[in-house]
């Protein structure tokens, strides 16, 4: 529960912080710079997730390519 409630929360702060520096840096009005945040925000946590990994995931994905690998036999 509360690891989810930082990511939220995280998500959260990008949200803001994409809204005053974009609405801000090129003199949207507001309507603007919160299309601008609401499109950039899933851009940016879907290249975080992507370049950054999980270990988690990456080590069980690593263990079923294993067992599948075993499964099919030389």
């Amino acid at each position: 529960m509360r690891n989810k409630l930082k990511s939220y929360s995280l998500v959260l702060c990008l949200f803001v912080f994409l809204f005053v520096i974009i609405g801000g840096g090129l003199h949207l009005n507001p309507i603007g710079a919160f299309a601008a945040a609401l499109s950039a925000t899933p851009l940016i946590l879907h290249t975080v997730n992507r370049w950054g990994g999980n270990p988690a995931q990456d080590s069980s994905c690593k263990k079923l390519q294993d067992i599948n690998a075993r499964e099919m036999g030389p």
